[in-house]
């Protein structure tokens, strides 16, 4: 009964600390911002003091909030997805695009099956939103590339791990921020659905097959940016 006792308390901090967690992301809560204090979140969540101290120390030591004796716990100044986008001084070269594409290789496939297990309804509302988004715009769209990456950011913020976050931000820099390479309809098609495979993926809470989806997206990411390069030294 104690380990039931401990785990549930666990998923209850772990769930105020996703929700505390996007809506930083999200810009909902602003740096600068006075968190309720511990009694506000028992009242309002239903939830013990003793759920609210762990989820605070968790964003704390996520670096999401701090707390100042005395005065309450405030959201801290953290980079956003559009500033991280705008600071970039020139775009990246061919050869840059594919080893990014490795990189996200090996961190978003895990990420996106971490997702599919924590995402909440409105994390999987804002996912929708992004990914309609990215469906409805062509690849020569000037803001091509901010709405392709505001789809992967939406999956990462699910995970609730600011190490995950921090990574898709700091990508933010060197990724997509040309608009998408020319692609054909057939090739556009195959995005679209590799996309909403994704997506079906993280609805329906399949690890396994979100970690596949994200891992066929971004594999033929990865042969783009590769036929990119092969182009671009002739």
């Amino acid at each position: 009964m104690e380990r039931i006792a401990s785990d549930r308390r666990v998923s209850l901090a772990q769930q105020l600390v996703l929700d505390l967690s996007r809506q930083i992301a999200a810009g909902e809560l602003p740096a600068g911002t006075k968190l309720p204090t511990e009694q506000a979140f028992t009242e309002a969540r239903g939830v013990s003091r003793t759920v609210v101290r762990e989820a605070m120390s968790r964003l704390q030591a996520e670096g999401l909030v701090e707390t100042r004796r005395g005065i309450g716990t405030f959201v801290v100044d953290t980079p956003r997805p559009g500033d991280v986008l705008d600071n970039q001084p020139e775009k990246g070269t061919a050869d840059d695009a594919v080893a990014i594409c490795e990189l996200r290789l090996s961190l978003e496939v895990d990420a996106a099956a971490i997702a599919a297990q924590r995402a909440t309804p409105e994390q999987l509302q804002a996912i929708r939103a992004a990914l309609d988004e990215a469906n409805a715009v062509g690849p020569l769209h000037k803001d091509s590339g901010r709405i392709e990456f505001e789809f992967h950011l939406q999956i990462a913020l699910c995970t609730g791990n600011s190490f995950f976050i921090d990574a898709m931000r700091h990508l933010g820099n060197t990724v997509m921020q040309g608009g998408q390479p020319a692609l054909t309809e057939p090739q556009r098609a195959r995005l679209v659905r590799e996309r909403e495979q994704v997506y079906a993926a993280l609805l329906c809470k399949d690890a396994d097959v979100a970690r596949a989806a994200m891992r066929l997206h971004l594999t033929n990411a990865l042969h783009r940016a590769l036929s990119a390069a092969q182009a671009a030294t002739g």
